[in-house]
């Protein structure tokens, strides 16, 4: 008995063997290119409306130093790929209102700084203006804001820091005090809300800026909602003007800004 008990194990266990693993059969298919392909030089272009520029690294641009007096002009920078830029592409200066002219930015140190490249022009002509320790009043603020149309008159701090905006109306630092482009920030909202309503101007309400160097008035010229992440605004400008930024109520990735340029 124990043989033939022996014997039907065994043969159990080889059957049991013997049956193939059919649960465990499966294929995978390969990619269908091959993997680390050459796209580098590739040109890749955008489906944005109103847009059709190279977006490919080959025309990327390496930012210049942050907190520079170029750091948020628009097309600044040099080369990623400098092997593979264009010809045409800038490798400094920033568009100025749209025109297809660059310009080179203006010096940290103040004034404006002057060159001649391939396809590039001058910056001349007082465009910038630093702010330094002699252009602040006793109270540490740099000038009066006014806009009538909507009853603001605050006075101007530097930096767009939380301790500024708490005060009044904040500078933008890497952008001029008076000549060029000013651009300045204030709260929407809260009991600081400098600049809640200046979505509600007009074209050719003014805004009065005073300063050590004068006073200036400037026309409203455009409103517009913008990305958060765009800074075209604060470029240098060869004429005057004041740019004026603000959030957006409960539409956290968009901003307010305010452009007008001096009537007198």
């Amino acid at each position: 008995m124990k043989k033939i008990i022996t014997a039907l194990i065994t043969l159990c266990t080889v059957v049991a063997l013997a049956v193939p693993a059919f649960a465990l059969e499966y294929e995978i298919d390969g990619p269908g290119y091959e993997y680390g392909e050459d796209t580098s030089i590739e040109v890749v272009y955008t489906n944005e409306p109103d847009m059709n520029v190279d977006a490919s690294k080959n025309a990327a641009l390496v930012p210049p130093a942050f907190g520079s007096a170029s750091a948020y002009t628009l097309n600044t920078g040099y080369p990623l790929t400098p092997n593979l830029a264009p010809g045409t592409m800038p490798s400094n200066g920033a568009m100025v209102n749209g025109s297809s002219a660059n310009v080179v930015p203006p010096a940290i140190s103040g004034g404006a700084t002057s060159g001649n490249t391939s396809n590039t022009s001058s910056y001349t002509g007082g465009g910038f203006t630093e702010v330094t320790s002699s252009l602040k009043y006793s109270d540490g603020s740099l000038g009066t804001l006014t806009i009538p149309a909507i009853g603001v008159n605050t006075k101007i701090y530097e930096g767009t820091s939380t301790a500024s905006m708490a005060k009044g109306a904040a500078h933008f630092s890497d952008t001029s005090i008076w000549d060029g482009n000013v651009c300045l920030a204030a709260h929407n909202r809260g009991t600081n809300a400098i600049f809640g309503k200046i979505h509600t101007l007009k074209a050719g309400d003014t805004i009065t800026l005073t300063t050590k160097l004068g006073t200036r008035t400037y026309a409203v010229v455009s409103i517009e909602k913008v990305q958060e992440t765009d800074t075209s605004g604060t470029a240098a400008t060869p004429n005057n003007q004041i740019t004026l930024y603000t959030c957006v109520m409960n539409e956290r990735p968009y901003r307010w800004c305010v452009t007008a340029i001096e009537i007198s």
